[in-house]
């Protein structure tokens, strides 16, 4: 493993210690990214990095414990493993990330062939609301920090302006909502959700947590480049009713 990196160009080696750094903090990798200037999915390079050196990669951290696996029919690179930490998650943000696996799996479902995955914040806050898990619509300044969490983590791209979120805007939803949550999971989770009436948290596969969510314009053009996100499948914890995404 040793004699693979020191083989190396200076330049590869680089490029390798950031992709490991990228994947600790992020867990997981996608293949494309939408872009907004083209409004298309573009490759990334970081995915094409990972990639060329994917057996190095599955060495090293398989020293820690940590199995790196792909999946070529999601386009994603990812972490599992029992020693992934997760972080937190504000209760509006996990409950956006059931409904958004709800209706991805639906629309996969129905498709004939591979396609995009969209939908609105109106339709998210009403099948949270029919599974009685949104008694309110969430104000303005609360949307603008959920979508820019989950667009930090890679699990959605708003194709709208920030600042004028509204039941209108227009959500992407990447592959990695597959990675986020099992299929299996999603009911139970959601019926535990709607008995609920505390303000929970749920927890988020990341090395490291975001810095605080930023009401930054500049965050809504996509950058081919970039390619970090989250990770790991859902799995019961706590009598709390905490689940470890």
């Amino acid at each position: 493993m040793i004699e693979y990196y020191e083989q190396l160009m200076n330049e590869e080696q680089q490029e390798l210690t950031r992709i490991i750094k990228l994947l600790f903090r992020q867990t997981f990798l996608l293949e494309h990214k939408y872009e907004k200037r083209s409004g298309r999915f573009v490759p990334s390079q970081d995915f094409r990095i990972a990639d060329r050196h994917l057996e190095f990669l599955k060495a090293y951290f398989a020293v820690a414990g940590i199995q790196v696996c792909e999946n070529s029919h999601m386009g994603l690179i990812y972490l599992q493993g029992e020693t992934i930490v997760g972080e937190k998650l504000p209760r509006l943000a996990s409950i956006y990330v059931l409904v958004l696996k709800l209706i991805y799996d639906e629309q996969m479902a129905a498709a004939s062939s591979s396609v995009q995955v969209h939908t609105t914040l109106g339709e998210v806050n009403g099948r949270a609301g029919e599974f009685g898990l949104l008694k309110t619509t969430p104000s303005p300044t609360e949307l603008r920090r959920t979508v820019t969490l989950l667009k930090r983590y890679q699990i959605v791209e708003p194709l709208d302006v920030m600042e004028d979120l509204g039941a209108e805007s227009r959500l992407v939803i990447y592959p990695s909502i597959q990675a986020v949550l099992l299929g299996d999971d999603i009911r139970a989770l959601l019926k535990l959700y709607s008995g609920s009436t505390e303000d929970s948290e749920e927890t988020v596969d990341s090395r490291e947590a975001e810095e605080e969510v930023a009401e930054d314009n500049d965050e809504d053009t996509a950058d081919s480049s970039e390619n970090d996100g989250k990770e790991n499948s859902i799995g019961e914890s706590e009598d709390d009713g905490r689940e470890a995404l």
